[in-house]
């Protein structure tokens, strides 16, 4: 099964594969988790990321929503670090570009908030 592809993203829209989501998502290189919800808005914190962590994909790219505003906690980046996992954090529409130009490379993920 091919990786999920994005074919657009608009402030609180996304299409992956031909499916309109209106909710954050996370893509994993097998699947696609919709209504994602975090302990705190705005923030990242390592309990939003664990299908992410037990995915371990070789890349994640976190969209940080239209105008960067969700922060990424400490313990993200550092427990990205110890499992291996190169991160990679973007406004979401840039997200959503750089997420599709390594489909090919490797298993990539990401982990988008639509809005903000």
């Amino acid at each position: 099964m091919p990786a999920p592809y994005i074919d657009e993203y608009q402030f609180g829209k996304i299409v992956i594969n031909g499916e309109v989501y209106k909710n954050d998502v996370i893509i994993l290189p097998s699947r696609i988790i919709s209504g994602w919800w975090r302990k705190e808005g705005h923030v990242l914190h390592l309990s939003d990321l664990q299908d992410v962590l037990m995915a371990q994909p070789e890349v994640l790219i976190i969209g940080q929503g239209a105008y960067s505003r969700m922060r990424i906690t400490p313990e993200v980046i550092d427990a990205l670090t110890i499992a291996k996992i190169e991160m990679i954090s973007l406004d979401t529409g840039r997200a959503c570009q750089e997420y599709n130009s390594r489909l090919n490379i490797g298993d990539v993920a990401a982990a988008l908030q639509l809005t903000c």
